[in-house]
């Protein structure tokens, strides 16, 4: 029988966990900034664009450096970085002295993402037992839509608060007068906590074992499963995939038949997950609600729930997928998408003549977001951060985050396109034609990983056996 020393594993995994909060809240609490940053800095359209998606250069470039780095100096201690990086870039979005600034710390902070959308996940699968491990990274994702949540009640609490509460000096500046410093400066606080809390956690003790500091790795090992015979044993089996990997080069193990397959099929679910609609809702949501014949009022509040279907349906996947699989929840979970996207085209295609009115609409775009956070939202960064060899789970996982944001960045700038050129009936039965291949993916070339030893997984690309 597997024991684990549950309190300390969750203790790990919440810290890793925070740059999940630190995600989103950097993501979204930009939301509340537009229309103050473009009328103080009179923006055109252009400058609007780039001021949104600055950080995205950062995440792009911070996911690029994240496998080989926390490869190279450790999870921790990468960790600590993108921590760092958070921190200088809202205390200096606040104290800024001009829109290019503005931007340069805006992309600081993209850095910040980029790095610990990888080395997190990575962080708590190798430390979590292979029993819970589902559900420890699925924290990660938790974490994400509570970031999202508290960036929106941030933003609202500043706007509030500006025109009730008397403010001298710098505060006045942050708080009433150019309240966007305030919204952008509030993430300081979750990123100094970030910061310290890692310096109490120790470092991977599977990467530990592949730097050969096995002594480490080994009082790690124990602490986490409380029994020494199964540490010794899962520390072996770490060595073992080590010793077995011949070149340590890293980046030339990638292109290792087995390994190379892992990762063209870990890029394929990346971005294929981009286009089957979930960050089009999130980002145009209120857009396609008032396309619909929503007032903006009515509008908002329809984002809200959305956004509160997601976080609560994520706290459910963290309880369930190390109960019913990974692959069980994409079966069911995507269908569910495919049904509520047709659902949706029918309605923009034909709902006067069918009678549909505004509350089908919700209902299935709730349903649909519902189908998504319990699926591919809770279960991709599961699968990448438990598909690759221990010594290159970085490097791989970066690739395959690398390709996760370019499909971001596909889906945010295409979304306006498909609107106005596929009409959004087109455009929602593109997104659910998109989840066939996905599906399909998951059923033929992906294993089943739950309960699985990451040894066990690295065995299964290495010799089609698992």
């Amino acid at each position: 029988m597997e024991t684990y020393n549950r309190a300390y594993v969750f203790f790990l995994s919440v810290v890793a966990a925070i740059g999940g909060i630190l995600y989103g809240y950097d993501t979204a609490v930009i939301s509340g900034t537009i229309g103050l940053v473009t009328g103080q800095f009179s923006l055109d359209a252009m400058h609007q664009g780039w001021y949104v998606g600055c950080a995205l250069i950062g995440s792009i470039a911070g996911v690029l450096c994240a496998g080989w780095l926390s490869d190279k100096i450790g999870r921790k201690l990468t960790m600590l970085i993108a921590a760092t990086l958070f921190s200088v870039s809202a205390i200096g979005c606040a104290v800024c002295s001009g829109f290019d600034s503005l931007v340069v710390y805006r992309i600081v902070g993209g850095v910040g993402i980029g790095i610990v959308s990888i080395v997190s996940p990575i962080y708590i699968s190798e430390i979590s037992p292979a029993k819970i491990r589902g559900t420890m990274v699925a924290l990660y994702q938790l974490a994400i839509t509570l970031g999202f949540v508290l960036a929106y009640l941030a933003n609202f609490l500043i706007l509030k608060s500006a025109g009730t509460v008397q403010y001298g000096g710098f505060w006045a500046k942050l708080m009433s007068d150019e309240m966007w410093r305030g919204m952008l400066g509030s993430e300081s606080v979750v990123a100094l906590l970030f910061l310290f809390i890692i310096l109490l956690i120790p470092e991977s003790p599977r990467w530990l074992v592949t730097k050969g500091r096995l002594d480490k790795a080994r009082a790690l090992f124990v602490r986490i499963s409380g029994n020494g015979q199964t540490a010794e044993a899962e520390c072996a089996a770490a060595q073992a995939t080590v010793s077995k990997d011949g070149d340590t080069s890293g980046w030339r193990q990638l292109l290792e038949p087995g390994l190379f397959k892992a990762v063209l099929i870990g890029s394929a679910i990346a971005i294929l997950g981009q286009f089957m609609g979930v960050n089009a809702v999130l980002y145009y949501g209120p857009s396609i609600f008032e396309n619909a014949g929503l007032s903006s009022g009515d509008s908002m509040f329809s984002q809200v729930l959305v956004g509160m279907v997601n976080m609560l349906t994520t706290i459910l996947a963290v309880f369930i997928i190390d109960k019913v699989g990974r692959k069980n929840l994409i079966y069911w979970g995507v269908s569910g998408m495919i049904v509520c996207l047709v659902c949706i085209a029918v309605y923009f295609a034909a709902g006067s003549a069918l009678g549909l009115g505004n509350t089908f609409l919700l209902v299935f775009f709730l349903l649909y977001i519902f189908c998504c956070a319990i699926s591919i939202c809770a279960v991709v960064n599961v699968l990448l951060s438990e598909m690759y060899p221990n010594r290159v789970r970085g490097r791989a996982m970066s690739i395959a985050g690398f390709a996760l944001w370019v499909g971001t960045y596909l889906i945010g700038q295409l979304t306006p396109w498909f609107l106005e050129n596929l009409t959004p009936a087109g455009t929602f039965l593109f997104f659910a034609l998109m989840c066939v291949p996905y599906m399909l993916i998951m059923w033929k070339l992906v294993p089943e990983t739950t309960g699985k030893t990451l040894e066990e997984i690295e065995a299964y690309w290495k010799n089609k056996n698992l």
